[in-house]
């Protein structure tokens, strides 16, 4: 069995997946805080698992934390390549993209293959990618994410007020303070998305990430959206480096 990590800034999200599986068809899933990274051991008990793949953005710590964690001695710590799977890497220094944007590329283009397309994953920061339709990866944007946004303000201004993420947001005109915060936040996310839709012409738009159900139902370009692309990405990597991997 297949172990796939995407370890982010603020979570750590985790698939077990068969050998062969379809991309995203999990036999089981889960995310956790840093807080309750001593957690996880216990979510892979009894687990056949034979080799793990994992991304880390979070820093040499934690990479050495999990490390210690894992079920198997076989891990592919991920990393951006020049090129993989048929997904060559436009960036100026091709290891200095993060390898969870990567492996989000990836993933969005085995679901989109033969399409422009840009992948957005909307969580502590929010990072919006093109990758062309004949699969070159050219680049990307970088902005602070969506709960990140609302609380610089609330950090960096007198009076305005902390607010959190919401059931029900609109990203329109407000007649408070505190939805008049989230309305500028979320069209600033939705506005970045779109227009890095519009200067690529993309025909897909794939958009992730824990503030993705925030975001997406107040976008004005047509969107899928995919839960744990960066995981996709990784399943895909996975099949792709060792096809026959059990």
């Amino acid at each position: 069995m297949l172990l796939l990590i995407d370890a982010g800034n603020t979570r750590i999200k985790w698939a077990l997946a068969e050998s062969g599986a379809p991309l995203g068809q999990w036999v089981d899933a889960g995310a956790v805080s840093h807080a309750e990274l001593n957690y996880l051991p216990a979510c892979w008990q009894g687990r056949r698992v034979v080799r793990a793949v994992v991304a880390n953005v979070a820093g040499a710590k934690l990479r050495d934390q999990l490390q210690l964690m894992l079920p198997t001695t076989t891990i592919d710590w991920f990393a951006s390549l020049p090129q993989l799977d048929g997904m060559r890497n436009g960036y100026r220094n091709p290891g200095q993209l993060g390898c969870d944007r990567f492996a989000a590329a990836l993933g969005a283009r085995a679901l989109a293959p033969g399409q422009a397309l840009v992948v957005a994953t909307c969580g502590t920061a929010t990072t919006i990618d093109a990758v062309s339709a004949d699969g070159r990866f050219l680049g990307g944007m970088i902005l602070p994410g969506l709960g990140l946004m609302a609380a610089s303000l609330a950090r960096n201004t007198a009076q305005l007020p902390s607010v959190e993420l919401g059931k029900t947001l609109t990203a329109g005109f407000a007649d408070n303070t505190d939805d008049a915060i989230m309305a500028g936040c979320l069209s600033a996310q939705a506005g970045a998305i779109e227009r890095a839709c519009a200067l690529h012409r993309a025909q897909a738009c794939i958009v992730s990430g824990g503030a993705a159900p925030f975001i997406a139902p107040v976008l004005t370009v047509a969107h899928r959206m995919v839960d744990n692309i960066v995981l996709i990405g990784l399943q895909r990597a996975a099949a792709a480096s060792h096809p026959t991997t059990g």
